[in-house]
């Protein structure tokens, strides 16, 4: 029984991931992909049934780490949060948007294939679908804060969304445009100066 070169899936996922930066997934290779790993055809239908799944190797685990990002911030127990906490959420904290920043920079490529180079796959509508998700947790939050008295604004699940787009498109375009991190450092100050979620939601002192 033949045993399988594992040697060959380090080399076609670098050489996918170059290819798919350079030309986004429509317009990328199989061919190059393979000649610059030094694989055949052959070798990748072995482990892909094709360029989008091989494409998929290459988001995968991007794509999990932004799911655990996002289901932290759905999953939270409100019962264990006091009104200072609640409150403290919709503070821009520019400590905890740099970490946020941080570890988006940790995964820069992989985010911007999602953002950027995923038309034509299950994930070219990324950006939009992110931000939905994200909806759904600030709904969550703004629920709960104008449960408590703590928010006068009334704000629909529409306009929520709307809001939501707003700062994350503010939050991907850095990366994008490929800013150095000194760059994004200066535009996490900038961001924090300029969306005040407290003053959308008409949060109480």
């Amino acid at each position: 029984m033949s045993v399988r070169d594992t040697s060959i899936d380090p080399r076609l996922l670098e050489s996918a991931r170059r290819e798919f930066m350079e030309h986004g997934f429509l317009k990328a290779e199989l061919k190059t992909i393979c000649e610059n790993a030094g694989v055949t055809t052959g070798a990748v239908y072995k482990r892909y049934r094709g360029k989008e799944e091989l494409f998929r190797a290459v988001v995968q685990e991007t794509a999990d780490m932004l799911d655990g990002f996002i289901a932290l911030r759905r999953g939270i127990d409100f019962a264990r949060m006091t009104d200072e906490e609640v409150r403290t959420t919709w503070i821009m904290n520019e400590e905890s948007i740099l970490e946020m920043f941080r570890m988006l920079w940790d995964i820069r490529e992989g985010f911007v294939l999602l953002l950027e180079k995923a038309a034509g796959t299950v994930y070219e509508n990324y950006g939009h679908d992110f931000a939905l998700r994200m909806t759904e947790a600030y709904m969550q939050y703004y629920r709960e804060t104008k449960k408590r008295g703590l928010a006068e604004a009334e704000i629909s699940e529409t306009e929520m969304h709307m809001l939501c787009s707003s700062f994350w498109m503010a939050v991907y375009e850095p990366f994008i445009h490929g800013m150095t991190w000194q760059e994004i450092q200066e535009h996490c100050r900038v961001l924090c100066r300029c969306f005040d979620w407290a003053g959308a939601i008409l949060l109480k002192k």
